[in-house]
């Protein structure tokens, strides 16, 4: 009778301990069915599993924590079901940079590419006219109006303006102007520029011409050539235009337009 009931005493003892130790899986696997899909495993708490063959985590003692200064010395055993293995949103993080990266890099080139300098000679502003008896020389300072339109969406300077003017296939006048003005993005400039010329020597008839009274207008055919240099972004562009224009060499005279635009009057150094 005695034997039979403490065999009794110690199955029981026996079966609490099961019961004990088997109870986490058991509620873990009722979670699972609940659910109809595999549980997360990083999603249950820390359990301290003891017993008959059970040893205590060397590492933690038990309270589920790792000490300080041994995080880069223990390796942690993750389980592939667990969602921290799983970076939500990737595919939309990834889409979303290289997305962004072509719209900025379609803007950088839209704007930063190089368009035309457009220029435009609009004619001859003012001639002055003087004489030199003694040398039958005839002497004209011919001042020109240049419009120079900017296409692009960054400014660009104008860097110096080189002129001539032709009188019978015969240079008669030069002139060039550094470091003019810079020109704003999507703007237009109206510059005026003068070219000194003289006619003697092998011209000295054109002071007879030109001082002849019974002429009121003394016009004569000249030939403007000029050439712009900007420059954007260490880039130098040239633009160059020649024209023929009637100057009158009788008298000085202002030719009067109806531009609104600044006017920048630039003279060569002497």
């Amino acid at each position: 009778m005695g034997k039979s009931f403490s065999h009794l005493i110690k199955q029981t003892f026996y079966d609490d301990c099961e019961d004990s130790l088997t109870s986490p899986l058991e509620d873990g696997a009722q979670g699972e069915g609940e659910d109809g899909k595999g549980g997360d495993v990083s999603q249950f708490p820390y359990v301290e599993f003891t017993g008959r063959d059970s040893v205590t985590c060397p590492t933690c003692q038990g309270t589920g924590r790792i000490p300080r200064g041994q995080e880069n010395q223990l390796v942690a055993l993750i389980p592939y079901s667990d969602q921290r293995l799983r970076p939500r949103r990737t595919k939309l993080y990834v889409t979303a940079s290289v997305l962004v990266c072509l719209l900025l890099s379609v803007l950088a080139v839209f704007f930063l590419f190089p368009r035309s300098i457009d220029v435009s000679y609009a004619g001859v502003k003012t001639v002055f006219v003087s004489y030199d008896q003694d040398k039958r020389s005839v002497y004209l300072n011919i001042t020109n109006t240049l419009n120079i339109t900017n296409n692009n969406y960054y400014s660009v300077e104008v860097a110096n303006i080189t002129a001539q003017v032709q009188f019978a296939k015969t240079v008669i006048g030069k002139s060039r102007i550094s470091n003019i003005t810079a020109i704003s993005p999507l703007d237009m400039k109206q510059i005026d520029y003068m070219v000194p010329t003289i006619m003697a020597d092998e011209m000295s008839y054109m002071f007879d011409y030109c001082t002849l009274q019974t002429i009121k207008v003394h016009n004569i055919v000249v030939m403007m050539q000029v050439t712009v240099t900007t420059t954007y972004f260490g880039h130098a562009e040239q633009v160059s235009q020649e024209m023929y224009q009637y100057v009158d060499c009788g008298g000085n005279t202002t030719s009067v337009r109806g531009l609104s635009t600044t006017t920048h009057i630039l003279h060569p150094p002497e």
